[in-house]
């Protein structure tokens, strides 16, 4: 975990030595012919990594200090890699990220938690019913990963219970593709879009998730949870995140899929107001006819947004989850 303002990884901070311990030097260690290795899983400061196709557990070395190490991070690692049972690895340096998937546990916590890294495609994954679709978390995660620069999909499981075309209807303004799934469904739309990827399923939980992920990669044996009939919510199976490798499809190398462990909230406080305006490309539009210095709330004058919903361009729903993002910025 980072505080916001910090940066989340710190590469060059080392830990002090202790007064026993040698002078600190200026040298700092060549690890460029260290094996390369992408974390798969992380578990009590334990770190599976996947090494040339063989699983190997490491720690973090010392000399990382305060450094964070996630699922979908590419570290470099030296001593036993060979993998066999009882032998230990050691991370030396983590790898520039490409992209990092965080949030926050809600809108007024301060502290950011990177969930993924170097993950290039979101698959937010809503059941149609049992749960119901909840559009605030589908928003926010997607200002999520249009903040961290993302590619979104929106994956509509359980189709045999209730109809798409309310909310196929509610997210083609923003042009994000969406797949939609019934229970014994042809999933080879769906591994197409996934060939070749890294992408990153996070959802409520009970909508699927781990049941879609044993069906893409059968020897997954994710657990899978059910849904309170009194409640409408889904029971926590997946307690960590876990990085699996897809079966080959039609793409030289293999995509990857990293399931995450439902969640209730979403938290966006390290995204700023300006980030989520643009993060809705249809809105954002249509907030180039505000004045200059409209704050877009419910009530700020001769606002753009308002006018669209009177003259029917603009859905009031989306107009209220849209001013729900509004609030949580900073």
């Amino acid at each position: 975990m980072t505080h916001r303002g910090q940066p989340a990884e710190d590469y060059e901070s080392y830990d002090r030595p202790g007064k026993s311990s040698r002078p600190r030097t200026k040298d700092r260690p060549d690890y460029s012919e260290a094996e390369i290795g992408t974390i798969i899983t992380v578990d009590r400061g334990r770190f599976r990594t996947l090494v040339g196709g063989r699983e190997v557990t490491a720690t973090k070395a010392r000399q990382l200090g305060r450094t964070g190490v996630i699922v979908g991070d590419q570290v470099r690692m030296v001593g036993d890699t060979s993998g066999e049972e009882g032998t230990l690895a050691r991370i030396v340096q983590v790898e520039t990220r490409t992209t990092v998937l965080r949030r926050t546990a809600d809108d007024d916590d301060p502290y950011e938690r990177p969930i993924v890294a170097n993950a290039d495609q979101l698959v937010i994954v809503t059941a149609l019913a049992d749960p119901p679709p909840r559009t605030g978390m589908i928003d926010r995660i997607l200002v999520a990963g249009f903040d961290a620069g993302i590619q979104p999909l929106l994956c509509l499981t359980k189709a045999d219970l209730a109809s798409p075309e309310e909310l196929l209807a509610q997210y083609e303004p923003l042009g994000v593709p969406v797949v939609v799934i019934s229970p014994g469904s042809d999933l080879d739309d769906l591994r197409g879009i996934l060939d070749d990827h890294r992408s990153v399923f996070v959802g409520h939980s009970g909508v699927g998730k781990s049941t879609l992920v044993n069906a893409l990669i059968p020897d997954a044996k994710r657990a899978i949870g059910h849904v309170n009939e009194v409640t409408g919510r889904g029971r926590h199976t997946s307690t960590t995140a876990v990085a699996l490798v897809l079966p080959r499809w039609r793409s030289p190398e293999p995509g990857w899929v990293i399931d995450t462990p439902g969640v209730r909230s979403f938290g966006l406080s390290h995204v700023s107001r300006d980030r989520i305006i643009q993060a809705f490309a249809d809105l954002a539009a249509i907030c180039q006819g505000c004045s200059r210095g409209c704050t877009h709330e419910v009530g700020a004058p001769e606002c753009a947004l308002d006018d669209a919903v009177r003259s029917g361009g603009l859905a009031t729903n989306r107009l209220e989850s849209f001013r729900r993002m509004l609030g949580s910025g900073q």
